[in-house]
């Protein structure tokens, strides 16, 4: 498997991803209704962020995007999303897209890495984090709608990369 920037013309495998997991409505607060066009204005980075896709030969596994959580005063904060296809679940594609994320954020010199919006029904991505040293600094109770499970809970994670007395106070994101 080899992980690398997202080029157009790997969108014809990555909305599929996109839209099985949009649709499924178990872990991101997407409109399931969003069109192909919609999920690329959503998904793809401009930069300073990325956008990148896990392949196996030509076939896209899965995909994950990441860039400063806030712009302005926040942008030394970074963040990150990840999918993978249904059927490449379980084989470590999402730790890896994970790991790259991380390996990135600190490469670019952000402070640390914060999700937004972590499903808390979503055991294996908050499992896969916390392995990766987040923790759930806040959980915003039945802020998502789940299909079979009603209304559940959206944590907040994040693991800083050093420690704010370490951040020089010039800093800006290159």
């Amino acid at each position: 498997m080899l992980i690398r920037r997202f080029v157009e013309a790997d969108w014809h495998g990555v909305w599929p991803i996109v839209r099985e997991v949009v649709q499924s409505e178990e872990t991101f607060p997407y409109d399931p209704q969003m069109t192909a066009r919609q999920a690329h204005d959503v998904w793809v980075e401009s930069p300073p962020g990325l956008t990148v896709v896990a392949v196996d030969d030509d076939r896209v596994l899965g995909t994950a995007k990441m860039g400063p959580n806030r712009p302005g005063p926040g942008s030394h904060v970074c963040t990150a999303s990840f999918m993978v296809a249904a059927d490449a679940r379980g084989r470590g594609v999402g730790t890896a897209l994970c790991r790259f994320a991380l390996d990135w954020a600190q490469r670019h010199g952000y402070a640390g890495m914060q999700f937004n919006a972590v499903v808390e029904s979503n055991h294996s991505a908050v499992d896969l984090y916390k392995r990766h040293g987040f923790r759930v600094i806040g959980t915003v109770p039945g802020a998502f709608a789940h299909p079979t499970l009603g209304r559940v809970g959206l944590h907040v994670m994040y693991r800083a990369f050093c420690d704010n007395k370490s951040m020089p106070e010039h800093f800006h994101r290159p």
